[in-house]
């Protein structure tokens, strides 16, 4: 990986991040919006809050009290698959 920063989808694929810390993430998210720094894979972290509020649909859906919960959590899935990790 070339990129100082890869989205935490190149990361999964790189498998460098599981699906269970993908998992964890989006329970941390739901759990306190306003998280920040969370550690998603060795050596890296992600602002989770920042993830969601730069991702529109995700920002939009979390957003709407008529989302369903299964819904929240695949808005803030693809959010925090498609944002910058960050080195820690």
């Amino acid at each position: 990986m070339a990129d100082p920063n890869p989205t935490v989808g190149e990361l999964f694929k790189a498998k460098a991040v599981t699906d269970d810390e993908v998992n964890a993430a989006v329970e941390a998210y739901l759990a306190d919006p306003e998280t920040n720094a969370h550690p998603i894979a060795d050596g890296y972290s992600l602002d989770l809050g920042a993830a969601v509020a730069g991702h529109g649909w995700a920002s939009q859906v979390v957003a709407n009290r008529e989302s369903s919960p299964g819904l929240k959590r695949a808005a803030v899935r693809t959010a925090i698959l498609l944002a910058r990790a960050q080195k820690a």
